[in-house]
């Protein structure tokens, strides 16, 4: 008899609070944009180069007869 009284309580108490959490969650406002712009440019150069480099390397073992 505990035990169904317990279920029943537990079950009420889920669907009354249940949408109170989900109203709260949905309701926020979206947060602020970013104030300044993200600059791409940090390690693009070095990544260029590096590219180039390890092309350079390739073509060269390549041109050599050094291939794995």
């Amino acid at each position: 008899m505990m035990k169904k009284l317990y279920t029943v309580l537990i079950l009420f108490l889920l669907v009354f609070f249940c949408p109170v959490f989900l109203s709260s969650v949905i309701g926020q406002p979206p947060p602020p944009p970013p104030v300044e712009d993200i600059p791409i440019d940090g390690g693009l150069g070095f990544l260029l180069v590096a590219g180039m480099a390890y092309g350079a390397k390739r073509l060269h073992d390549k041109k050599n007869g050094k291939q794995k």
